[in-house]
């Protein structure tokens, strides 16, 4: 039994005694602690793929930062490498693949990926899993299908996607065929982190945003929607879809256990699409930039508005580097302290 389930219980919509917090990037270059375990890996991929140094840098937040959970410290990207398209992290750059999707011929030399292919991760999982001693849950994750085909036909990070986008327009059928690969994989992958002891999941779909209204439901919600019909019996399941205001209440109306939020949504609008579900986010991150008060009011106000129950606390998107691991410990502590 979890020693503090306060995340399992709200995601599922059950009686909290306070709103869970944890934070996407919690393990990563905001504490020190972190950058000292990547050091003892040549590049990005290595210390992915090495599970004592994923788990290890997994279980920091929880012991320097205080938060409610743990998230498998991974990559999106290890889904289209596991299929066959292999990538690199370049330094201040971000990912970049030689090979990219154009054609029939491509999406056929894909394989359809099994958790065995990311062995490694499963790994990391069950050692965190010990580690953790049941402290916290664990969390697992998985990006999108359509943002990892935005990255496998695009080849690299883009503004716009535009490349993939083109894909879309251009070669709808084809774009189908690599989605369905992709969701294959991803729904074999997230079932191996449920085995491997991920307590939740979280669907990242991290370009939603460069996606009109429509393009969206065709080319992401439906395929999500399966990932969440697949995993869902399992555990709880988050969907977080950035930039995707309008989707909310579709969003809702899969069967995922919550709703991840960015910082741009009215929290009340939110509420009013949600279908009673848990949300979770909704906090700029430049947020943890501001003075202490500034962000002891504005966090104050975001509680106030979503209420105790069915709410998750996080960001509205990643921890950036440079902010101050002072203003993120604030900001966990105010939330914990807060009076009901």
């Amino acid at each position: 039994m979890l020693k503090n389930d306060l995340l399992l219980r709200a995601a599922k919509g059950l009686e909290v005694e306070r709103p869970p917090i944890w934070l996407m990037r919690q393990a990563g270059r905001v504490l020190p602690e972190y950058r000292a375990t990547r050091s003892k890996a040549k590049n990005f991929i290595e210390f992915v793929k090495n599970p004592q140094l994923a788990a290890e840098v997994t279980i920091q937040p929880v012991d320097i930062l205080g938060v409610d959970a743990a998230i498998i410290f991974s990559d999106i990207l290890v889904i289209p490498e596991a299929m066959g398209l292999p990538y690199q992290m370049i330094e201040a750059k971000g990912p970049n693949f030689e090979n990219t999707i154009t054609c029939k011929a491509d999406i056929d030399k894909l394989k359809i990926a099994q958790a065995d292919d990311l062995e490694y991760v499963m790994q990391a999982l069950k050692l965190t899993k010990k580690n953790l001693d049941n402290r916290v849950p664990l969390i697992g994750f998985a990006g999108a299908p359509f943002t990892l085909l935005a990255y496998m036909v695009e080849g690299s990070g883009s503004k716009t996607f535009s490349k993939a986008k083109q894909f879309l327009y251009t070669q709808p059928q084809l774009a189908h065929q690599l989605l369905d690969k992709i969701t294959q994989s991803t729904i074999n992958y997230l079932k191996g982190q449920v085995a491997a002891g991920a307590d939740l999941l979280q669907i990242f779909d991290s370009w939603a945003g460069v996606l009109s209204e429509k393009m969206f439901y065709e080319f992401s919600l439906q395929y999500i929607s399966k990932i969440c019909d697949a995993l869902s019996p399992l555990v709880p399941v988050t969907v977080f879809a950035k930039d995707a205001h309008y989707a909310v209440q579709k969003i809702a109306q899969t069967s995922c256990s919550a709703i991840g939020l960015d910082w741009t949504i009215n929290p009340t609008t939110a509420k009013n699409n949600s279908n009673g579900k848990t949300l979770q986010g909704n906090a700029d991150p430049c947020l943890l930039y501001a003075n202490e008060q500034t962000i002891i009011t504005e966090t104050h106000a975001m509680l106030k508005t979503f209420g105790k129950q069915s709410y998750i606390c996080n960001l509205g998107h990643g921890l950036y580097p440079d902010i101050d691991k002072e203003k993120v410990k604030l900001f966990v502590n105010i939330v914990k302290d807060y009076k009901w």
